[in-house]
């Protein structure tokens, strides 16, 4: 893949727009000189900015899809909204990839029907990188599918772990099904015959993982259904936001306790950088035609930044590509026969 690479960005998108996804795009741009950035947004927010940074281009829209409208309802009505533009500009071929930490429903929607399935994906997933403090973990999905067959896990499993090889760098990714024990034979009906396809369809399959395997890296890439990724991600979130914010209110109690927390401060800060979900900035729309990386409605402008740079990686990579090729030929019972629903 070429190495300059155009990618649309929604200057709205976030519970901090546009000032923060400005300050991103700017230290992204500034970060990456083969990039150029097409901003979606308001003619007054983003033709001032494209007039004062190179390799920035203003895309002026009229319509904003808010966090609380029905996703699939608004990419239908709002056409010219910043999401919907940006997806169709990877559509017509005038971007490779498409970023936003706006409605993730609404990405989700405009990313699968203004972009398109990429052929023989049953369902686009979702995934994300795990802040683990012992190396990255992809999980896969995380909430594009609350409701999935089996065979949908088989294409998740394929498609992360093309992620977790071409992104996070992880050679030979070790893949394992998000269950509630380690045996074959544990979980639901559901959960076992998902078992059975990946076993015989996914070369990396290594089995079962429960949940303290995640946090811990056991394995590589965790597939499991869109609710229940959702339901554990959320989980692992806001435990790491307790914790962290209760072991600063242990360490500032009394003044022999902040002498600790001085000589332990640089290790605190490599552990918070280590777990933050801010390190890659989104998460990725596994199975479109594009790049299509979603961001936390809570986006700073670090993430913003990092959003931005790992949806210019993904197309670099070649992740669509590889994906078409490898990711299809799923179908129940019959590995490999290129089965769809």
């Amino acid at each position: 893949m070429p190495d300059k690479v155009t990618i649309t960005v929604d200057a709205m998108g976030g519970d901090n727009a546009p000032a923060v996804v400005l300050e991103g795009v700017a230290d992204a741009l500034s970060t990456d000189s083969d990039l150029t950035v097409i901003l979606c947004g308001p003619a007054e927010v983003v033709e001032p900015f494209a007039s004062q940074h190179e390799r920035c281009v203003a895309q002026p829209t009229t319509e904003v899809i808010g966090m609380a409208e029905h996703p699939a309802n608004a990419v239908r009505k709002k056409k010219d909204s910043s999401i919907v533009v940006g997806c169709r500009l990877v559509k017509e071929g005038a971007a490779q990839g498409f970023f936003s930490a706006g409605s993730t429903g609404a990405c989700l929607a405009a990313g699968t029907l203004v972009m398109g399935r990429i052929k023989g994906v049953a369902r686009p997933a979702l995934a994300t990188v795990i802040p683990s403090p012992v190396r990255p973990v992809v999980m896969c999905d995380v909430g594009a599918n609350a409701d999935c067959k089996p065979e949908y896990l088989v294409q998740f499993g394929r498609m992360a772990s093309v992620y977790a090889e071409k992104i996070l760098g992880i050679e030979n990714p070790r893949a394992a099904l998000l269950n509630i024990g380690e045996e074959d034979t544990k979980g639901s009906q559901f959960a076992q015959e998902a078992h059975e396809l990946l076993k015989e369809q996914l070369s990396n399959f290594a089995g079962n993982a429960e949940g303290g395997d995640i946090l811990a890296a056991t394995y590589d890439v965790i597939v499991t259904d869109g609710f229940t990724g959702n339901v554990c991600l959320k989980t692992i979130e806001g435990t790491s936001k307790v914790l962290f914010k209760t072991l600063k209110d242990v360490m500032m109690a009394t003044p022999v306790t902040k002498l600790g927390a001085l000589t332990i401060k640089g290790g605190l800060k490599q552990l918070m950088a280590q777990v933050s979900p801010d390190t890659y900035g989104g998460a990725p729309l596994l199975g479109v035609k594009g790049a299509c990386i979603v961001g936390h409605g809570s986006s700073n402008a670090y993430a913003i930044k990092s959003g931005v740079l790992t949806t210019a990686n993904f197309v670099r990579a070649g992740i669509t590509d590889i994906i078409a090729q490898t990711a299809t030929g799923v179908q129940a019972g019959a590995p490999g026969n290129g089965g769809q629903e």
